[in-house]
């Protein structure tokens, strides 16, 4: 039996699935566009393309993806959800004190419920009915000026 040759475009592709595997274990979108330069090389090879233009087709795809979709990808990455939720969502919010609040303890109305409360700045005390920010939520306690 002869030895059976494989066309270039089917090496590009084997490739590209190389490379998509360990995307998928490590997270590295790099991995994922030079896999996208390999297939672009397949294509260049399915229709005819020499093995340096196939391979000037990988680099040339595989830069230019990196050079504009990672810088995109990490800025992305570094903002902040534009939607709180749970305890972050409460910092800022204002609140209404229930019972004198001051660096040992006391009580606020916040969201409608009854939260246990603390003066950020221990030598303060807040009266009840008195307005207070929430500044932080440490536990199950509310951190207020």
């Amino acid at each position: 039996m002869a030895p059976v040759d494989i066309d270039a475009w089917v090496w590009w592709l084997i490739g590209a699935a190389a490379l998509g595997i360990p995307l998928v274990l490590t997270a590295m979108p790099e991995l994922g566009m030079l896999a996208v330069g390999a297939v672009a090389a397949a294509v260049t090879a399915s229709l005819g393309g020499d093995t340096v233009l196939q391979v000037l087709v990988f680099a040339l795809v595989s830069v230019a993806l990196i050079a504009v979709v990672r810088p995109i990808a990490t800025r992305h990455r570094a903002q902040r959800p534009e939607l709180a939720t749970g305890v972050e969502a409460l910092k800022g919010k204002s609140a209404v004190v229930v019972e004198r609040v001051d660096g040992s303890g006391g009580r606020i109305k916040l969201a409608g419920e009854i939260w246990s409360a603390r003066s950020l700045d221990g030598d303060l005390a807040y009266e009840a009915g008195q307005e207070v920010d929430v500044v932080e939520i440490d536990g199950a306690t509310a951190i207020v000026m």
